[in-house]
């Protein structure tokens, strides 16, 4: 309860930022981030936003390239130019790196949020054992562009990288307004053992059981309860439709 009602207070401090401020930084990891990105499209004006990445993955600030060095952050965020990216939108809720569903959206459920600020990555790596453990099949129903798919896990990227450094779909593009939805067709432990394997070693696009799908609108659906997440955090359950935000947002980038 308590990430939910600040995460709640984020997008209220940013959809009421002083409309005479120059820009909103936001100091945290992707969630935070995701948090402010989702204030600030609700906000009268476009407002630039900043990134000053705090949080375990920063999947976002490796996706953009920031510099790791504070003196050339802090100048990049004062003289950077805001240039525009197309967030995705998953129900209601926009996403700046990747939302998903099966087994992605069961680990993010299962991190302890205590274990994650004290040991970080680690956390995940916890969590994945565990979901191997009482692994849960899905059978999720996609369609994109009149056409229906099924996988047992279902990833939207909007840009290349996944969890850190891991490169998921390698013809994804932050500034296009377009998603990468990234089909994982076998349900099973050893299925998801391998695709866990095969995303640190780059092998994903070369499995003939990964399918890869480029569209603007899709739809997401399931016969059991399936949990969604946004940014690496729980955004809601199935079914849902996964598309573009209405309008881009400015984003101070190298």
């Amino acid at each position: 309860m308590h990430r939910a009602v600040a995460a709640a207070d984020i997008e209220r401090l940013a959809r009421e930022a002083p409309q005479d401020c120059d820009i909103v930084v936001a100091a945290g990891g992707d969630g935070t981030i995701n948090a402010v990105a989702n204030g600030l499209v609700l906000a009268p004006r476009d407002m630039p936003l900043a990134v000053l990445p705090l949080g375990t993955a920063n999947v976002l600030a490796r996706e953009i390239g920031l510099p790791r060095d504070p003196d050339s952050l802090a100048e990049l965020i004062v003289t950077g130019a805001a240039r525009p990216i197309w967030p995705g939108r998953i129900g209601e809720r926009l996403f700046l790196t990747s939302a998903g569903s099966g087994f992605d959206a069961d680990v993010v459920a299962a991190v302890i949020p205590g274990l994650k600020r004290r040991f970080g990555r680690l956390a995940f790596a916890w969590a994945i054992a565990g979901r191997l453990i009482r692994y849960r099949a899905h059978n999720l129903v996609v369609t994109c562009d009149g056409a229906e798919y099924r996988a047992a896990t279902v990833i939207a990227a909007n840009g290349r990288l996944y969890a850190g450094t891991w490169v998921i779909a390698p013809q994804a593009k932050l500034a296009e307004s377009e998603l990468d939805l990234v089909l994982f067709g076998r349900s099973g432990r050893l299925a998801a053992l391998r695709y866990l394997l095969a995303l640190p070693l780059g092998r994903l696009p070369r499995r003939d059981d990964v399918t890869y799908l480029r569209c603007r609108v899709a739809s997401l659906s399931a016969a059991e309860p399936s949990l969604v997440q946004a940014d690496g955090e729980i955004a809601g359950s199935l079914p849902v439709t996964l598309g573009v935000a209405e309008r881009p947002l400015y984003l101070v980038r190298p």
